[in-house]
C-alpha cells in the first residue's frame, strides 16, 4: 500500500504522481466528512483498487464561501488536519487540497474540468453528490460533469444523498444537531461521535478548588456545541475516559470568557498541558447559575452519576450488537 499523501498544488501532484498514473476521485469541501461523504469515498476506493488507480479527494482550504461570500460562511465542523485524518482513515491515497482563492472562484466550470482534473490530475473517473455544483457561479453540475467527461475521457457517477431516519445526511444537519445540543444525532450523521479536540491549558483552578478537578481545553475548532453540560469521552495521556464536560460562561463564578472543562473519571492525575480531545456524547443538562460552590457541587455530582448512567447503557448496547453479529 502507497503512503497517504496530500498535496496542495499542480506542480505537488505532478511530481508525486507523475504523468502516468491515472486517478479515480471525488470533489468536495467534506467538512465532517459525515455518512454521506463516507459513501461516496468508499466506492471511489472500490474503483481505484479495481482499475489499480489512485484513490483520492479533491477538497478545499479555505472553505469557498470565505472568499465569495464570507457573510455566509458557516463554522466549519473540524479543522483540516481533522478532515485529512478522517478521509485518509477511509482508505484513500491521497488529497488534493486545493488553495481557494479568487483566481480558482473566477475559472469556469470546463475550465476546472480540464486544468485540473484532466490535465494534472488526470482523472479516469469521477464520483459526486448528485447536487455537486463546480465551477465560476457554480455553472457546473453533474449532467455537464458527464457531458465533459464523454468528450474528454473520464467516467461519472452520481451518488443520491443519504437520508437517516428521514433527514439528509449533509453538513448542514450535522452543524444544525451540533449546534443545537443533539449530540446522539450528530453522532448518528457522522458514524462517530463529534469532537473537540487541542491543547490543555491552565484554567483558574476554581474547580480544582471549590467543586472537582476539571482539565481545560484549547482549541481551534470553529464549531462548538450549545452550553451546557455533556456525558463525554476524554482522550488524555493515550488513554480514554469517560467524563462530563461543560461547555459555557461558569455563571456561578462569574466567568468573562466561554471555557471548555472536563472532568474525568477515575482520573487522579495532575497535569496542565499536552493534546486532549473531547468526545461529545449525550448532553445532560442546560448551563444555570447556582448559589455557590456547594449547590453547584452538588449538581455536579448529580450529573456524574448520569454521565455514568449513560455510558453503562451504552456499554450494554455496544454488548448487545457484538452477541448478534
Amino acid at each position: 500500500m502507497m503512503p497517504f499523501t496530500v498535496v496542495h498544488s499542480a506542480q505537488e501532484w505532478s511530481s508525486h504522481f507523475g504523468p502516468q498514473v491515472r486517478a479515480v476521485l471525488t470533489i468536495g469541501n467534506f467538512d465532517g466528512v459525515h455518512r454521506g461523504h463516507q459513501e461516496i469515498v468508499k466506492g471511489v476506493v472500490e474503483r481505484a483498487r479495481r482499475d489499480k488507480d489512485i484513490a483520492t479527494a479533491l477538497t478545499f482550504w479555505p472553505h469557498p464561501l470565505r472568499i465569495v461570500r464570507p457573510e455566509i460562511a458557516p463554522p466549519l465542523i473540524e479543522t483540516l488536519p481533522q478532515r485529512l485524518a478522517h478521509l485518509q482513515a477511509l482508505g484513500l491515497d491521497a488529497v488534493f487540497v486545493l488553495p481557494f482563492d479568487h483566481s480558482v472562484a473566477s475559472l469556469a466550470a470546463e475550465d476546472f474540468v480540464r486544468r485540473i482534473l484532466v490535465d494534472t490530475m488526470r482523472a479516469r473517473a469521477i464520483r459526486v453528490g448528485e447536487n455537486f455544483r463546480f465551477g465560476h457561479r457554480q455553472a457546473g453540475n453533474v449532467p455537464l460533469l458527464s457531458a465533459l467527461g464523454h468528450s474528454l475521457a473520464f467516467d461519472v457517477e452520481s451518488v443520491s444523498p443519504v437520508i437517516l431516519r428521514d433527514v439528509i445526511v449533509s453538513s448542514s444537519a450535522v452543524r444544525t444537531s451540533i449546534s443545537g445540543g443533539h449530540m446522539i444525532q450528530a453522532a448518528r450523521l457522522l458514524r462517530r461521535p463529534f469532537s473537540l479536540a487541542g491543547e490543555i491549558r491552565t484554567g483558574t483552578g476554581t474547580g480544582r478548588r471549590f467543586v472537582f478537578p476539571t482539565l481545560n481545553l484549547s482549541t481551534e475548532q470553529e464549531l462548538l456545541p450549545a452550553r451546557g453540560v455533556y456525558a463525554t469521552e476524554t482522550l488524555v495521556l493515550g488513554r480514554a475516559y469517560h467524563s462530563a464536560t461543560n461547555v459555557g460562561m461558569r455563571p456561578t463564578f462569574d466567568g468573562a470568557s466561554l471555557a471548555i472543562e472536563t472532568h474525568l473519571f477515575d482520573f487522579s492525575e495532575e497535569i496542565g498541558s499536552g493534546q486532549m480531545e473531547i468526545r461529545f456524547w449525550h448532553r445532560l443538562r442546560d448551563e444555570k447559575k447556582f448559589s455557590g460552590p456547594e449547590a453547584l457541587r452538588a449538581q455536579i455530582q448529580q450529573d456524574i452519576t448520569h454521565a455514568r448512567s449513560f455510558f453503562s447503557r451504552l456499554d450494554a448496547a455496544r454488548r448487545l450488537c457484538k452477541c448478534t453479529e
